[in-house]
């Protein structure tokens, strides 16, 4: 609770401990688990500084690697020393109270959030390694689920587990679905990424998300910077500047369409999904552009797969997390409505804001108080199926 508010947290974090993989992973897999690996490990504290400026004096964190490469694809040393500054400079958004139970929720408590569904890191980019074979990613996807099943039974009324489910064979997405399922949780996450040149509404899919609809299971798409996908500005920039500015909105934008130009949408009325960690502000543009510019001109050529607007589509299913900053919010409101507004806080990433929560709540100065309290919880209770 925050000052009288009740706070769902629709997109949270944890920080996977390397150690896990190896007691969770199946003992087939057990040799290739990730492991750490520390850059520079002889360089003197002087030398480092020389190389890259005041901001050197904060250790870099170890690199997650796999197969002798690292996890996270094209990030520089000097982008690591950014996020490095930056975590050391923001102690509630340190990435260690993320790797703990009891870490999440003495952090929960500080900022006044109630429940909080948890979604992956590490193991989200490990999902994006689409060379690897299929059985292997999916052994990653089983282990970092029932890692996390534990790591939520130490208080399950607040830490709400979200399946990880691998895109790269669809006939394995099913069974695991359905055991997360069985763990009592509610939401699962997908790439909104193509991954092996299946969007998501490819045919392959249509077992899974017709399962999603028979168990009641809800949908995040929760992309990331830094994958050795095929992510939206990865054939153009190298900088992390360039890369996260792209990644997590345009694909977003692209999973949307694909959704509902492939019918998805259409054939499953009562799925769930959410689009997280990309703001709200698209949603504006691209929902106009589809209604007015294509739906309305060449609505014939998909008349079996979109037989409503894509706007009706959005409202009537699904949900996108804002950003308290974001300055056209009353505005998106005024044109979508507030039913369909998740909050998220993307804790403890190193591009978390401390003070998110407190910001979300000052948004009481420009949004009438009943609208707060449903972006705050009742929507995102909505999305994961909370009851009460």
């Amino acid at each position: 609770m925050h000052h009288g508010f009740r706070i769902l947290d629709a997109d949270r974090h944890v920080m996977e401990p390397i150690g896990m993989w190896k007691e969770y992973l199946d003992p087939a897999f057990r040799d290739g688990a990730p492991y750490l690996q520390h850059d520079h490990p002889d360089e003197s504290l002087e030398a480092r500084v020389a190389r890259l400026g005041p901001k050197g004096l904060v250790p870099l964190p170890p690199v997650v690697m796999l197969d002798g490469q690292p996890v996270l694809h094209k990030l520089s040393e000097r982008a690591q020393v950014e996020m490095a500054w930056n975590a050391y400079h923001q102690p509630a958004g340190n990435p260690e109270a993320g790797t703990t139970p009891h870490g999440q929720l003495q952090s929960m408590d500080q900022s006044g959030v109630d429940l909080a569904f948890l979604y992956p890191s590490f193991a989200l980019m490990l999902l994006a390694l689409e060379s690897l074979p299929a059985e292997r990613v999916d052994g990653f996807a089983r282990a970092y689920n029932s890692w996390l099943r534990d790591f939520c039974r130490v208080n399950p009324e607040r830490l709400r587990g979200v399946g990880a489910i691998s895109l790269h064979d669809p006939e394995r997405m099913v069974p695991e679905l359905e055991r997360v399922a069985g763990f009592g949780w509610t939401t699962v996450t997908l790439w909104p990424t193509p991954v092996r040149g299946r969007l998501l509404s490819d045919p392959a899919y249509e077992p899974f998300w017709s399962a999603c609809e028979r168990l009641d299971i809800s949908v995040g798409l929760h992309g990331g910077t830094h994958s050795r996908l095929k992510t939206t500005g990865a054939d153009r920039f190298d900088s992390r500047f360039g890369l996260h500015a792209c990644s997590h909105p345009m694909e977003q934008m692209m999973a949307l369409l694909a959704l509902i130009e492939g019918g998805v949408l259409e054939r499953h009325p009562g799925l769930r999904v959410a689009f997280l960690e990309s703001g709200c502000g698209w949603l504006l543009y691209w929902l106009w552009r589809l209604d007015e510019l294509v739906f309305q001109h060449m609505a014939g050529e998909v008349a079996g797969n979109v037989r409503l607007k894509p706007s009706e589509y959005f409202r009537r299913q699904c949900f996108v997390a804002i950003e308290p900053d974001e300055p056209y919010l009353p505005e998106v409101i005024r044109l979508l409505g507030e039913d369909n507004l998740l909050f998220g806080t993307d804790f403890p990433h190193v591009d978390h804001d401390a003070d998110i929560v407190s910001r979300a709540v000052a948004l009481q100065s420009r949004l009438p108080e009943q609208v707060l309290r449903k972006i705050l919880w009742d929507n995102p209770a909505r999305f994961h199926g909370v009851r009460g």
